[in-house]
């Protein structure tokens, strides 16, 4: 099975890792196909594009599935822990995702560097495939998520 592009903002990152924005019911299907074993969502479960019941109709496919509910004004390092623990220690292949892959691509950014030892330029540079808090003038809550990114800097 190929990459499913018209997934909102797919991106796959290597072999055992992929995100994108908000996935809906059909695919799920579509994950699991792939060899998905792991789910990853960093979006709140309020959000008018969550996907209800998401825990129970991954785990209907065989998918583990992590909720970190990360308030897209107040991303933490408490968030960014309990990413590290369920990216390192979760079944893989794994998929990642929040409503715009915004959040995710700023979590892989800190990632990459911290845990990774990626340089901070070429980790930016993932991110900026999905947006870049740092220029991003028009989004009010760009200064949380460009402090959050540089974290453990």
């Amino acid at each position: 099975m190929t990459d499913p592009d018209d997934i909102r903002a797919w991106q796959r990152l290597d072999d055992r890792t992929t995100t994108s924005g908000r996935i809906v019911a059909d695919d799920v299907a579509r994950l699991a196909g792939l060899g998905v074993r792991h789910v990853i969502n960093l979006a709140l479960d309020s959000h008018p594009e969550a996907l209800a019941d998401e825990a129970a109709r991954l785990a209907r496919h065989g998918i583990a599935y992590t909720h970190i509910p990360v308030p897209f004004d107040a991303p933490d390092d408490d968030h960014f822990a309990a990413f590290v623990t369920a990216l390192e220690e979760g079944p893989a292949p794994v998929h990642v995702h929040c409503i715009l892959n915004w959040r995710v691509s700023a979590f892989f950014c800190r990632y990459n560097r911290e845990r990774r030892g990626l340089g901070a330029d070429a980790a930016r540079a993932i991110m900026a495939r999905q947006w870049n808090p740092e220029t991003a003038s028009d989004v009010p809550q760009a200064p949380a998520w460009a402090a959050f990114i540089a974290g453990g800097a």
